[in-house]
Order: C-alpha cells, then sequence, then structure tokens
C-alpha cells in the first residue's frame, strides 16, 4: 500500500471514522466517570483518562494479532462493558463521596472502559489498515482531541441536561452488544438473521437503561 495513494486513502478515512466513533465513546466514559468529582480534579481525570486511552489503544495495538486469535474476547469485553453502562446509570448523581476515593474510582472506570473498547477499535482498525503501522498512528493522533474536547463538553452539560448520562449509557450499552454480536462465536448466526440481531442489541439498551434507572430510584428513595 503506497503512501497517498487511494488505497491508502481510502483506509485512512475509514480508520479515522472507526477512531472518532469509539473516541466519542470514551469522552463519554471519561465525561460522565470525571462528573462525580470535584471541579479541580477534573482536568486532572480527563487529563490522566485520556492518556490511558491512548496507552490502551496503542499497546493492543501490537498484540491485535494475539487478540484476533482468542475466542471469547468481544463477547467477554461485551459483558463488562454492559456492567458499566449499568453502573452510570444506576449510581446517578451521588457526590457523597470522599474527593480522593471518587478521583481513583474514575480513573478505574475510565482504564477499564478504554481497555475494552480499545479491544474493539483495534480490532476494528487492524483490519482497515492492512498492517500499516503508520495509518493505526495517524488514526490515533486524529482521536486524541476529540477524547479531550468532548468529556470537557459533557461535563459542561451533564449538569444541565441530565439526560445525557442515560444516552451515554444507552450508547456504551450499544457498543457493548455490538460486540458481542461480533463474536466469531456469534457472527456466522446473527450476520444470518438480521431481525434477532437487532433485537438482541435493542434489549440490551433497553435493559441497561431500565435496570439502571430502576436501581437508581431504589437508591434515592433508601436515602
Amino acid at each position: 500500500m503506497e503512501f497517498l495513494s487511494s488505497e491508502y486513502l481510502s483506509a485512512l478515512l475509514a480508520i479515522i471514522v472507526i477512531d472518532l466513533v469509539l473516541a466519542g465513546d470514551n469522552a463519554i466514559v471519561i465525561g460522565l466517570a470525571a462528573r462525580r468529582l470535584p471541579k479541580d480534579q477534573q482536568k486532572k481525570v480527563i487529563i490522566w483518562g485520556t492518556v490511558g486511552a491512548i496507552a490502551i489503544r496503542a499497546l493492543a495495538t501490537l498484540v491485535v494479532v494475539g487478540l484476533l486469535k482468542i475466542p471469547g474476547l468481544l463477547l467477554i469485553g461485551g459483558i463488562l462493558l454492559i456492567w458499566i453502562a449499568y453502573k452510570l446509570i444506576a449510581e446517578g448523581k451521588n457526590h457523597d463521596i470522599k474527593a480522593e476515593e471518587g478521583f481513583w474510582s474514575a480513573i478505574k472506570t475510565i482504564i477499564i472502559a478504554d481497555a475494552l473498547m480499545g479491544i474493539d477499535n483495534v480490532l476494528a482498525v487492524a483490519g482497515a489498515a492492512h498492517g500499516n503501522f503508520s495509518l493505526v498512528i495517524i488514526g490515533l493522533l486524529v482521536s486524541i482531541p476529540v477524547v479531550v474536547w468532548g468529556s470537557t463538553l459533557i461535563l459542561k452539560w451533564v449538569d444541565r441536561f441530565p439526560v445525557i448520562i442515560t444516552i451515554g449509557a444507552a450508547v456504551l450499552a450499544y457498543t457493548a452488544a455490538k460486540m458481542i454480536v461480533d463474536e466469531k462465536w456469534f457472527a456466522g448466526f446473527f450476520e444470518s438473521n438480521p431481525f434477532i440481531k437487532w433485537t438482541f442489541i435493542i434489549i440490551i439498551i433497553v435493559g441497561v437503561v431500565f435496570f439502571g434507572k430502576a436501581k437508581q430510584k431504589a437508591t434515592a428513595s433508601s436515602v
């Protein structure tokens, strides 16, 4: 694949789109996790969360060949990501936590989510890059500002529009469901049955939002 050839540019465009979409997911995770912290700690979480996202994606790229050979990887990642999406709604806007505990809790949530979505990202990027590492690097560089600026915007809007929390969790649930249906064990079945595939994805999204909201209300009523 020659540099700046039509094949190279089309692959680069595909990678940029993939990175922007998945960077948007990371921005949601970072923004929602940081919302629980004092204002003076939010920027630190965004910075460290972004650093973690970049590091995880870079490391995942180096081991992508090995990852592709591991059956069940997308299934496990999807299930864990569903749990993270549920927790983002269930915990609501709970500020009754110590700043130090909240800081590390936010960092942990961001790192786990970045790792899970980094798997999805690197698998997609690897397919589009066809082994060309320069394409992966350029795609990562494009996604960095999206994560930083997107996280900051979400922090500004989430207090004014609480529905953003629900929307963000729904996006993560969608990502999780897509990871599961793309798992090699199930991919053939879901591709042959698109109605079942999309019904499954919708059930995951609705389930995360419904049970997350139910837990949030139960917690609020018990206080």
